[in-house]
Parts: structure tokens; C-alpha cells; sequence
């Protein structure tokens, strides 16, 4: 079975490794349809994580090709949709809609392959309606994390109607708490990016606003948008104590921040949050809240999320997939397999 793995910072190759195989009776087995990078895969890339010949990919749409002997809503064949979090989804935590602390949680770390294991079958596959059409599968493999964790964003921003939402942070994750947005429907949509083609996009899923400036012009720039008040919804979808503390100054006094960019080093100042009046939630999204939904809405084409996908390569050239968004040449990359 190939499968990428990560050697060390900045050097990526597709080897030959061990067959995905059943190792407890809940697991499955897919086979890959297609898998891609993730923005969060760039920081072991980068040298801001230890990484150390690491298998990778947590991204994966499929078809089921072996069940464990204890699941019984997955089914040999089916075409799936799982999450970089894996869930029973019957626990308490998941119940109450947070599936991705499920006290049986497991991390997918192995689906930029040919095959890869799924923990937790039943409570982390969705299966679409039937087989998808070719065109389709981009827009499911987004709903797998950065569709799902774009629209917990905007969720725990509590996004709505007549709202004002500022969206920091112009990668796929960023771009689809655009679409998340217009989806809820806010009133306006401002889009902080400085790339053009990430703005046009922005732009095509129902940005109102575009802000280029970034620290404190930004959120000026922001509050003069906002008649002087900031936003009612912030989506933070960096990872950085700029991003964050730009996406909380960015928010009026009672507002929300949904935060999902994966954190480095953010250490937030006690006083300006005591001071800013604003309320945060965010964290690993529990995308398997929103499968369901989300499947429904790719499946009647309602919404075209695998637009994020601007680069399309074999999963062989995984390395160039890599180089690609680390120079920010690609917004996303989607790997056949």
C-alpha cells in the first residue's frame, strides 16, 4: 500500500507501507478516493512540530472495503465520509455535540494512502446516498474537515441572520466560514485577505467586505466598517496570537469568536479579554455534528465547497502538494489516489 509519510520538516515522500488492516471489531477499512493536505499539515512541514518518518492525512472520502466484527451501520460498499476525529457518538460529550472530545476519541493520522483504518466506524462514517458522482467528491472530501470545522466557526461565532461576521484568516478553512456565513445568514461578510485569488473566492461564496490590512489597521479598518462597534461574530482560523487577538479586537462587546485555527504559542493578555466583553468557543471542530447536513447540501448541490481545491495532483506527487501550499501557490491541494 503507498502512503505518504513525512520524513522530517520540509521533505515529504510516498513509500510503500504496511496494508490498512480491521484491529479492533469497531474499526473499519476504506479505500481511498481521494485524500489532500491540510493546512495543519504544514506546521510539522515547517519545523514548528517535532515530526519524525510520520504517516499523514486526516482528510478522506471512500469506500468501505472491510468492517470489524462489532459495527453494524457501515456496510462493505458504501461510499463514506469520516472526520479527522474519530467518535462512538453515543457517549455523553457526543450527545451533547461535541464529538470530537468523545471519550473514545481517536485522531486520524494515515489517510494520505491508498487505504486507511477508521476507528470508531459507526459513530464516525456517514454514508452518502449512493454512489457520488466524479465532480462530487472534491466538495465531500471538504465537508471532511475544513467544511465541517469552517461551519463550527461559524457556529460557536453564532452566526445568524442580520448579522455582521469578520472572517480572519483566508485559507480553506477561512474561505468555507465564508460560505458557513452566507449559508446562516449574515447580513455582511468581511473577508480579511491579501491574496487576490483567495479574495475572489471569498467573494464568490458571499463575502461583503474585503479588509487587506491586517493588526491593528485591520481592525480598524473593521470598526470603520461597523459604524465604530466591531463585529457581531468573529471566525479565527489561523492559530496565532495576532490572528487572535485581531479577530477579538475585531468584535463588538457582546459578540462572539469561534476560534479553529490549531494554536502556536498564543498566550492571550488577561486584561484586554477582561475588557473586551466578547465570548469565545471554538477549539477541534466535531465535524460529525455536521455531516449529515452537510452531506445533504453537497448532494443537491446547494453548495460547492471543493472549490478550495485549486490544485489537483496524484497522490505519488504528494511531495509537490506540499511545496505547492507551503508557498501558498495552492490554497488547497486534493491528492487522487
Amino acid at each position: 500500500m503507498r502512503g505518504v509519510v513525512m520524513i522530517k520538516p520540509g521533505e515529504v515522500r510516498v513509500e510503500d507501507r504496511p496494508e490498512a488492516a480491521i484491529v479492533k471489531p469497531t474499526d473499519a477499512v476504506i479505500r481511498l478516493s481521494a485524500t489532500c493536505v491540510c493546512g495543519s499539515d504544514l506546521w510539522p512541514y515547517r519545523g514548528v512540530e517535532p515530526v519524525d518518518h510520520q504517516p499523514m492525512g486526516h482528510e478522506y472520502v471512500g469506500i468501505v472495503e472491510q468492517v470489524g466484527d462489532a459495527v453494524k451501520n457501515v456496510k462493505v460498499g458504501q461510499f463514506v465520509v469520516g472526520s479527522f476525529a474519530t467518535s462512538d457518538n453515543t457517549c455523553e460529550i457526543c450527545r451533547a455535540g461535541y464529538q470530537s472530545h468523545c471519550v473514545h476519541r481517536e485522531f486520524m493520522g494515515t489517510a494520505q494512502a491508498e487505504r486507511t483504518r477508521v476507528p470508531n466506524a459507526d459513530g464516525t462514517l456517514v454514508a452518502t446516498p449512493g454512489h457520488p458522482d466524479p465532480a462530487l467528491i472534491p466538495s465531500l472530501l471538504a465537508a471532511s474537515d475544513v467544511l465541517g470545522t469552517g461551519w463550527y466557526a461559524a457556529d460557536a461565532a453564532a452566526v445568524g441572520p442580520g448579522k455582521t461576521v469578520v472572517v480572519v484568516g483566508d485559507g480553506a478553512v477561512g474561505l468555507l466560514a465564508v460560505l458557513s456565513a452566507k449559508q446562516m445568514g449574515a447580513e455582511r461578510i468581511i473577508a480579511m485577505s491579501r491574496h487576490e485569488s483567495r479574495q475572489k473566492l471569498a467573494l464568490e461564496f458571499g463575502a461583503t467586505d474585503i479588509v487587506t490590512e491586517r493588526g491593528d489597521e485591520g481592525i480598524a479598518q473593521v470598526k470603520e466598517l461597523t459604524d465604530g462597534l466591531g463585529a457581531h461574530s468573529a471566525v479565527e482560523a489561523v492559530g496565532t496570537k495576532e490572528s487572535m487577538m485581531q479577530a477579538i479586537h475585531s468584535t463588538r462587546a457582546g459578540g462572539h469568536v469561534g476560534y479553529v485555527g490549531v494554536n502556536h504559542g498564543v498566550e492571550l493578555p488577561g486584561m484586554e479579554l477582561f475588557f473586551s466583553g466578547v465570548r469565545l468557543h471554538g477549539g477541534p471542530a466535531p465535524v460529525r455534528k455536521y455531516l449529515p447536513d452537510l452531506i445533504d447540501l453537497i448532494w443537491r448541490r446547494r453548495i460547492d465547497p471543493g472549490k478550495v481545491f485549486d490544485l489537483t495532483l496524484p497522490l505519488e506527487d504528494a511531495a509537490e502538494a506540499y511545496r505547492a501550499m507551503d508557498e501558498r501557490r495552492a490554497i488547497k491541494a486534493l491528492l487522487t489516489v
